[in-house]
């Protein structure tokens, strides 16, 4: 088990309302990424700095620890205030947040003693879909930040860690949509439309 973040701090700009509450098959989009998580989480902690739209969904809410830091900033904020030492760290706007691949990159973590572990994905690494050791990748990301780093993945190098392969990945994620996010209306339609087809829930 483990401590869940969610980040919510985008500014959903193409979206044109904030894209961690637009309704989702009828539910807060957010809401739906916290219960497909859930059973991993020992603790669900959203990321914001504007709390008051979130108060009602009964999470805990937290600021950024140093605001303007961008996406390794939420990074840190999450290691930091952590209270178990295994760390998953997702977006908000992710629908299709896999906890079968999260689990297993726990599961690689702790038994491999990896300080971390990221799925690919065709883009490259997926680090808002990842797992860490608190107590090994807090130093690194603050060393990362006091050096002006805000790559998500720049500080990875100083600690140990192993990627999930995408041909890993497409075996646990066969229609390949864990990493799919929506930034727009039109993406947003379109992953209901794919909710409804492939999926159940």
């Amino acid at each position: 088990m483990a401590s869940v973040f969610v980040q919510a701090g985008g500014q959903s700009q193409r979206m044109g309302t904030n894209k961690a509450l637009v309704p989702f098959l009828g539910e807060p989009l957010i809401q739906r990424v916290i219960r497909r998580v859930r059973p991993l989480a020992r603790e669900i902690v959203i990321v914001t700095n504007d709390p008051q739209p979130y108060l009602e969904l009964g999470y805990p809410i937290v600021a950024d620890r140093i605001p303007g830091l961008g996406a390794l900033g939420g990074l840190y904020t999450a290691l930091s205030y952590a209270r178990h030492p295994y760390v998953i760290v997702i977006a908000c706007d992710m629908p299709f947040v896999n906890s079968s691949l999260l689990l297993e990159a726990q599961n690689r973590l702790v038994q491999g003693g990896w300080d971390a572990v990221l799925p690919q994905s065709g883009e490259g690494l997926e680090p808002f879909h990842a797992v860490y050791r608190r107590d090994t990748c807090l130093p690194a990301v603050e060393r990362a930040l006091k050096r002006g780093e805000r790559r998500m993945i720049s500080w990875l190098p100083e600690v140990r860690w192993q990627a999930i392969s995408w041909e890993e990945v497409k075996v646990i994620d066969p229609q390949g949509v864990a990493f799919m996010n929506v930034n727009t209306p039109e993406e947003l339609a379109n992953a209901e439309d794919l909710a409804r087809t492939v999926y159940l829930e």
